[in-house]
Parts: C-alpha cells; structure tokens; sequence
C-alpha cells in the first residue's frame, strides 16, 4: 500500500494515509514523498474533499476508518483494482509470483532492466536496494510488479494478482502459507492457475522447473509459450544454472545447453541463484541480451531486509536481518549463511510473526529449518497459538531458547555473543524494534 501511496503522487494526487506501528524503511520513503501517514484507523482521517480510498487487504467489517468510509458513501476500491487500471493498463506488465522470492526477484528484474535501457516502472514489497524507493512509473512501457496471492480486500476475495493481466509471469515456487485464507495447498494452486489463465497467447510463462507443485498447476491447463529454469536437475530444461562456487557467489547461466553467462556477484544462497536465473530470463524475454543481463545482475544490492547485513564488528561479529517468515525461506538462509560461518556459530533469532507462523501449521518444518544454526532463539509473542518449546531440537542441535520478549532476546544476545559470531533476525514485522537496540549495541562494540 505504501508504494501505492508512491505511485500515485508521482502521479500528480494528493495523497494521505492510515497505518499502526509503520516503521522505516517505507515510512521513511513516504515522508521523503510528502505523505502523511496517520498512527491508527480513525474516520476523521478521512477528511470530506476525499476524492478516492484505497482500501488494503489487512482491513475488514468493523474497523472504524472502513464503517466510516461505507456511511459516508465515499468512493472507493482496492489498490490492485486501482493499479491495474490507472497504470498496468497501458504499460507491458511483468509479474513475479510464488511463495518465496518474489520480492527479490522483482528488485533483480527491475535491476536487470534499468541497467540495460530506460528505466522500468516497477511496484516491489521491499526497498531495492539499487533503487530509491520502492515504486516508480519509470520511463519505459515495462512495469515489474511483485505479484502476491493474497486477496485483495474485504469485499474481493481474490488473489492481488490476478488484476494484473501480465505479459510476462514469472512463477518461483508454491507451498501452502497464508492458512488465515486458504485451507489447502490445492486452494492456492488453483489461484496460481487463475493467473495462468490471465497470461495472453503471445505472453510467456516463465517457470520454476524445479517445483512440483508448479508442475501440476500447469497440468491444469495453460495456452502460453513457458520456459523453464532449473538449479538442481539435469540440464534438460529452456535455462540452466551451475553453480561456481558453494556460497553461489559466482554461477553460470545456459540456455538449451548453450553458455549464456556468468554472474560474479556479492549475494550469496542457492535460493539467490534461482531468484537470479529467473530474473534473467524474464529479462530476456523483453529483448534484452542473455549476456547484458548477466553483466547487469553483478552490481545488483538486495532489498532491504533480504540478508541484509547490519553490522559487521571488528572482531568478526556479524548482524544480518532477514524476511524470512516460512520455514523453506529460513533454511534457505540459515544454509546461505552456513556456508560463509568458517568462524564462530551461527544464532537464529526467529519471529513467528505471519498468520500460518502464529497457527502453527508449520511447526514439523520449522524445527528441521532451524538445524543449520547452533543457536536459535524464538519470540513467544502473545499471538502464538504453540508453543515454541515443542520445536524440541534433537541432542548435538540447536540449542533452543524460548523468550517472550524483544528486550529478553536483546539481554540474551548480549550475553551469548562471542566474537565471530553471525547473528540473524528473521521475521515478515518490526521485531518489536529488536534490530535498532542490537546493532547499536554491536556499533557501540566498534565495526568495520
């Protein structure tokens, strides 16, 4: 919604908002635009010359600002809806869709095809990190937008992306997350598959070939040109990756068995080097050279809170903080920083903060996620529905610590940091400002 609030005073409105608890870096971004941001949902937010309100999904029957907004009759609809219309309609669209990944691999898109023309427009979840902010309409007729299953507000329950109508789709992977509103893994492939069908006949699909699940979506049915990609099987697919070195900080990209490139970049995780293939090749699908767009991938910069690293002390400590809210994500990350912890041990510091983390439908995988670290530490929050304590790792594991609040991790890590440790923050929230007390603690220590 905050980019949104970008878009459209870029595009000349005037343009307020309601939010609890914003936090940088996107309330920074819309103060920097000139856009108010109110602290909680009141009807006098909603001032009489309202011309329009777009209502975010998180809202629903009962809240103040909406039973406002229905009584005075104001005009609204859903950001989606409101995009689609006023911007993707007359733009090339190109929308990254899947559980994991897509805010990365919509930053590395847009990335990929600033360097190589003019510039795109673009809607991302996160700050890019070669970017400003995180939405823009750009100067050319391409537009990246993250496209999420979410649905799209109190009154459409269908998923955002599914207002997009894409040129090109890029589809990373599916696993079964959002459990608030779909009850199967089949609920959501069948929206995967309702996006599908919006792809026109002379878009492209461009699909993760490792994925089962997004094999069976596409044995539904699709009517649009698709080219894989692939990381793990043999080389029998469209696009094809080896990775050069075990932190995937240098790999190869093939096309139909052919050398397309090499990316030497400072990123690190398989995970990155599918997001990176797959950005290439939806790049590529535009126009751009196979090779350029392997060239432009090495000066790319992470979103903000994708493994970004905060503070890097003197004595080899570091601080990293991630988005990492699933447990496929969280051992993605903690294997992408295990292979780069020759020194010191590895401290896991996980929020169970999303609404499929909070009703424990994923505690089986949570506790294999956690394997790689030697330490993890787990915020009992009071919306858990579990117990943290039954993650119950096996001896010679993770030790597990359970604490039920940001300012009790805090005095933990304190007193377990031991130089050359690497700590990271997992969580999709604010972590109850646990980063800004930890890195100015670690700051205080002396960095490099």
């Amino acid at each position: 919604m905050g980019g949104l609030a970008l878009l459209a005073r870029e595009l000349g409105h005037q343009v307020t908002g309601s939010d609890t608890g914003a936090y940088p870096p996107m309330s920074d971004m819309l103060s920097n635009a000139g856009i108010e941001a109110f602290e909680g949902y009141h009807p006098e937010h909603l001032v009489p010359e309202t011309d329009l309100v777009l209502v975010g999904n998180s809202l629903s029957r009962g809240n103040a600002a909406v039973e406002a907004m229905l009584e005075r009759r104001l005009a609204y609809t859903s950001g989606p809806a409101w995009l689609a219309q006023t911007v993707l309609s007359q733009r090339k669209v190109l929308a990254v869709a899947g559980t994991h990944g897509k805010t990365t691999t919509s930053a590395m898109l847009a990335h990929i095809l600033g360097a190589c023309g003019p510039a795109p427009g673009f809607l991302i979840g996160g700050l890019p990190g070669t970017f400003k902010t995180s939405a823009q309409l750009g100067d050319s007729d391409l537009f990246v937008i993250e496209a999420d299953e979410y649905d799209t507000a109190f009154f459409d329950k269908r998923s955002k992306f599914i207002h997009y109508h894409p040129d090109i789709a890029v589809l990373t992977n599916l696993e079964f997350d959002h459990a608030d509103i779909f009850n199967s893994i089949e609920d959501i492939e069948r929206q995967f598959h309702h996006l599908i069908r919006t792809v026109p006949p002379d878009g492209r699909l461009i699909v993760n070939g490792d994925d089962k699940r997004l094999g069976h979506v596409l044995s539904m049915g699709y009517w649009t040109p698709v080219e894989f990609w692939n990381t793990q099987r043999p080389a029998v697919d469209d696009w094809q990756v080896a990775n050069d070195n075990p932190d995937s900080s240098r790999f190869t990209v093939s096309r139909q068995g052919s050398n397309a490139g090499t990316v030497a970049w400072d990123l690190i995780g398989r995970h990155n080097l599918s997001n990176g293939v797959a950005a290439v090749a939806a790049a590529v699908a535009t126009g751009t050279p196979v090779a350029d767009a392997c060239e432009a991938l090495a000066s790319f910069k992470l979103p903000g809170r994708r493994l970004e690293l905060v503070s890097h002390r003197i004595d080899g400590t570091r601080l990293f903080d991630d988005f990492a809210h699933h447990p496929s994500a969280i051992t993605a990350t903690l294997k992408a920083l295990r292979q780069q912890t020759s020194k010191g041990r590895l401290i896991a510091v996980i929020d169970p903060r999303s609404n499929t983390m909070k009703l424990g439908i994923h505690v089986t995988e949570l506790s294999n996620a956690i394997l790689d670290a030697d330490i993890t530490i787990v915020f009992k929050h009071n919306g858990l529905h579990w117990d943290p304590a039954t993650l119950a790792p096996p001896e010679n594991s993770t030790k597990l610590h359970v604490l039920e609040s940001a300012s009790e991790i805090l005095s933990e890590l304190k007193a377990q940091v031991r130089p050359g440790d690497t700590v990271v923050l997992m969580s999709n929230g604010s972590f109850d400002g646990l980063r800004t007390g930890l890195s100015s603690w670690m700051d205080a220590s002396g960095c490099d």
